[in-house]
């Protein structure tokens, strides 16, 4: 009897939103992302907050999950918003009221939370507001049965993971949902990260780089230790869900359909994970 974890595989729609500057609002595509994400097999779509705004985005996205046959595993969030800024918690606080529980009542299950870059390194008044503005989001959240997770860019992790341990000194059990990618263009190694902070890790974006630093067309084309993230992921007895995020350099003209993209992603991580 096989008794390992079935850990859901998603995918997250920033290559269709990233179409949409400046609010990287994939709602024109929706259908799309479904029938794309359903032909790859993957288990569920991930969301960006900007499509929970929408007033009919309920009625699309139930609409969208029953004709594909596909989940909506959850959201991120964050666009354009700085929760270290003490003046902007009551917007996101209405905002999180607003988008936690539509997400809920399509079926998602995960919140992947960006905390917004500053100019400079955030100082401990600023890491106060960004933890006090994290406890609103994770409360909603709870009352939803939506598991929070925090989840990083490449400045939570920069200058020695300063923005993300003074997160976790004021909310040290908060859980954590690291993209491994860009925490290799912050300079830290997904091994390293993966031992450290593995207990709290529930949730990773997986995304693929080449040597010199450009994303690949799909998962397995380039150079990221994938396998070496597997073994450290199963070390520590990861349980957790992850999401397959497809990102395109700037004028990237792809060579084959964005589905099979998705399709052969899939398929990589099945056997390199065994997911």
């Amino acid at each position: 009897m096989d008794l390992k974890p079935k850990i859901p595989i998603y995918g997250h729609l920033w290559v269709y939103a990233s179409k949409f500057p400046p609010n990287w609002d994939a709602y024109p595509d929706l259908e799309t992302v479904f029938a794309d994400m359903s032909y790859a097999g993957l288990d569920g779509v991930e969301l960006m907050e900007s499509i929970l705004r929408h007033e009919d985005a309920v009625s699309k996205l139930k609409d969208y999950k029953n004709k594909y046959n596909i989940a909506v595993s959850g959201s991120s969030y964050g666009v354009g918003m700085n929760l270290w800024d003490a003046g902007q918690h009551q917007k996101i606080a209405d905002d999180l009221a607003l988008v936690i529980p539509r997400l809920a009542e399509v079926g998602g299950k995960t919140f992947g939370v960006s905390v917004g870059k500053a100019d400079q390194k955030k100082s401990e008044a600023e890491l106060d507001a960004q933890a006090k503005t994290l406890k609103v989001l994770m409360s909603i959240c709870e009352d939803h049965g939506i598991v929070a997770n925090l989840h990083n860019h490449t400045y939570e992790i920069e200058n020695d993971l300063h923005d993300l341990k003074g997160t976790l000194a004021r909310i040290p059990d908060l859980k954590l949902g690291p993209d491994i990618n860009w925490l290799i263009r912050g300079g830290v190694d997904p091994v390293t990260f993966i031992k450290t902070y593995g207990k709290q890790i529930v949730y990773v974006h997986l995304r693929d780089q080449y040597d010199h630093g450009e994303w690949t067309e799909y998962l397995g084309q380039g150079n990221t230790d994938f396998e070496g993230i597997a073994n450290a992921l199963r070390a520590q007895g990861f349980e957790g869900q992850a999401a397959i995020e497809l990102a395109f350099p700037n004028d990237f003209s792809p060579t084959i359909p964005l589905k099979e993209s998705w399709k052969l992603s899939r398929k990589f991580v099945k056997k390199t994970f065994g997911w």
